[in-house]
C-alpha cells in the first residue's frame, strides 16, 4: 500500500495524511471548489477538485472519487468519518474497483447501519438492547400503540441514520403525533429511508462508548471506553477517557459486551460500540459506528497507539499490531473538546472567515484542526474548526490544563463555543465527573445568559 486517497476533508483528512506521511505512504486529496485553499489540500502529495461546494455535488460523488483513485494509481481509499464513511454501496464499489477500503466489510456497514437489524443481531448475541420495537412502525397509530406498551418518554428514531438529525424525544402521545411525520420525512431526506422505530428514553443516562478493533485473522480487542455524555442537540462536544464515575466492574462488563458485539458480526478494522447507562448502571446497546470516531484522539492519548496506523495495517491484511488484550493499557486521563463555529448558547452555526486563530503551546495539549487564519467556514459542511485534546496523569490535572489552555485560545471572525468551554470546564457539574447527557443543557440554564458575553 503505497498511495492512499482520503475521501474526506478538513481536520480528519489532515489527521490521516499525517500518519500516512510518517509511515511513508503518499496521499491524495479530493476537494470541493469551496475547499480549494484548505490546509489539507496543500498538505497532500496530490489534490484534485471534484465539484462545487455542496456535498451532493462533491464529497458524496462516489463514482468520481473512485475514478480519481484509479487514475492516480492509489491502492486504497480511507473514508474518514461522516460523508461516505458508513456508506455500504461506496465500500462495495471501492472493493469492486480493485482498491482497498480502509474500514470494515460492506456487509458489516450495511447491517450495523440499519438500527433495527443491528438491534436484533445484538439481542441474538446476548448484548443488552434498549426496550423498544424490533420492527419499523409504519403509521402513527402503530407508533402510539407501541409507545403505550414501552412507556413514555420514548425516542422516535430513524432506522437508517443517527445523530441529532434522525431522532426526537417524545414525552406524550401529543408529542409523538406532532413529530412522527416530520421524523419520517427527515429520515427519507437525510438517509434515503423513512423507516422509523421507537426506543424507551432512559432518563439521566450516560453515553459511554467502547473502541474496538478487529482483523482478518479473527482477533478482536477493545481499547477501553470514552464518556461522551456532554452533548448539545444529541451531539457530542466533550469526550473523555477513562469515564469518571464508572466502576471497574461495570467497565469490565461493558468491554465484554462490546467485544461480543464485534465478534457477532466478525468485525474488521476500527469500530465503536455505543451504550447508554442508566442511573443504576444498567447498560444497553445503542449502535455500532463502523468507522473511526471524531473522538479517537482521546483513546490514542491514553493508550499511546496511532489508530489510523492500526487501520492501515489491518487493511493491508496484517494482524492487529497488538492482539493480546492484556498488553493494552490505559495510562492517565484524556479529554477532548470540539471547537465549533457556532453561537455558544444557541448552537446555531456561525459561518464566516477566520481572521485570527492562535494559542499558546502547552505540554500535553494536542490540536487537530482543518483550518488556518484566513480560512472560510462555509455553510456547506459541519462547522467544527478544531479539536483540543488534553492529557495528564489525573483527571483534575487534565481539567486544569484545559482551563489554562482556553485562556490563551483565540479565534476571531466567527462565533465559537470557546466561551462555553472556558466556563464549563470550571463548573462543579463537570468537575465532579458525575454527569449525564442532560448536564450541558441544565448548566446553561444556571448561567442566565452570561456565556458568550
Amino acid at each position: 500500500m503505497n498511495k492512499i486517497l482520503i475521501a474526506n476533508r478538513g481536520e480528519i483528512a489532515m489527521r490521516i495524511m499525517k500518519t500516512c506521511k510518517r509511515i511513508g505512504i503518499k496521499t491524495v486529496a479530493v476537494h470541493s471548489e469551496a475547499d480549494e485553499h484548505m490546509p489539507f489540500v496543500k498538505f497532500a502529495d496530490e489534490a484534485y477538485s471534484i465539484g462545487p461546494g455542496p456535498v451532493l455535488q462533491s464529497y458524496l460523488k462516489a463514482d468520481t472519487i473512485i475514478e480519481i483513485a484509479l487514475k492516480v494509481g492509489a491502492d486504497a481509499i480511507h473514508p474518514g468519518y461522516g460523508l461516505l464513511s458508513e456508506n455500504a454501496i461506496f465500500a462495495r464499489k471501492v472493493c469492486d474497483a480493485g482498491l482497498t477500503f480502509i474500514g470494515p466489510d460492506a456487509e458489516t456497514i450495511e447491517l450495523m447501519g440499519d438500527k433495527i437489524a443491528s438491534r436484533m443481531k445484538m439481542k441474538d448475541a446476548g448484548v443488552p438492547v434498549v426496550p423498544g420495537t424490533d420492527e419499523g412502525v409504519s403509521s402513527l397509530e402503530e407508533a402510539i400503540k407501541a409507545a403505550e406498551r414501552i412507556g413514555y418518554p420514548v425516542m422516535l428514531k430513524a432506522s437508517a441514520g443517527g445523530g441529532g438529525i434522525g431522532m426526537v424525544r417524545c414525552e406524550s402521545e401529543q408529542a409523538l403525533s406532532q413529530h412522527f411525520l416530520s421524523i419520517k420525512s427527515r429520515a427519507k431526506a437525510y438517509f434515503g429511508d423513512d423507516v422509523v422505530f421507537l426506543e424507551k428514553y432512559i432518563d439521566h443516562a450516560r453515553h459511554i462508548e467502547v473502541q474496538i478493533f478487529g482483523d482478518d485473522k479473527g482477533n478482536i480487542v477493545h481499547l477501553f471506553e470514552r464518556n461522551c455524555s456532554v452533548q448539545r442537540r444529541n451531539q457530542k462536544v466533550i469526550e473523555e477517557s477513562p469515564s469518571p464515575s464508572l466502576s471497574k466492574e461495570v467497565a469490565r462488563r461493558l468491554y465484554e459486551a462490546a467485544v461480543a458485539a464485534a465478534k457477532a458480526v466478525h468485525y474488521r478494522n476500527a469500530g465503536t460500540v455505543e451504550f447508554i447507562l442508566s442511573e443504576n448502571d444498567d447498560f444497553y446497546f445503542l449502535e455500532m459506528n463502523t468507522r473511526l470516531q471524531v473522538e479517537h484522539p482521546v483513546t490514542e492519548k491514553v493508550t499511546g497507539y496511532d489508530l489510523v496506523e492500526w487501520q492501515i495495517e489491518v487493511a493491508r491484511g496484517n494482524e492487529l499490531p497488538v492482539k493480546d488484550q492484556r498488553q493494552i493499557k490505559s495510562v492517565g486521563h484524556a479529554i477532548e473538546f470540539r471547537i465549533y463555529a457556532e453561537d455558544p448558547t444557541t448552537f446555531m452555526p456561525s459561518p464566516g472567515t477566520i481572521r485570527k486563530m492562535e494559542w499558546s503551546d502547552l505540554a500535553a495539549v494536542r490540536i487537530d484542526s482543518g483550518y488556518e487564519e484566513g480560512g472560510n467556514v462555509t455553510p456547506f459542511y459541519d462547522p467544527m474548526i478544531a479539536k483540543v485534546i488534553v492529557h495528564a496523569d489525573e483527571r483534575q490535572e487534565a481539567i486544569n490544563k484545559a482551563e489554562q489552555f482556553f485562556t490563551s485560545f483565540t479565534i476571531e471572525g466567527v462565533k465559537t463555543n470557546i466561551p462555553l468551554f472556558q466556563r464549563f470546564v470550571r463548573s462543579e457539574e463537570f468537575g465532579n465527573g458525575n454527569y449525564n447527557t442532560n448536564v450541558l443543557a441544565g448548566w446553561l440554564e444556571t448561567q442566565k445568559g452570561e456565556v458568550g458575553k
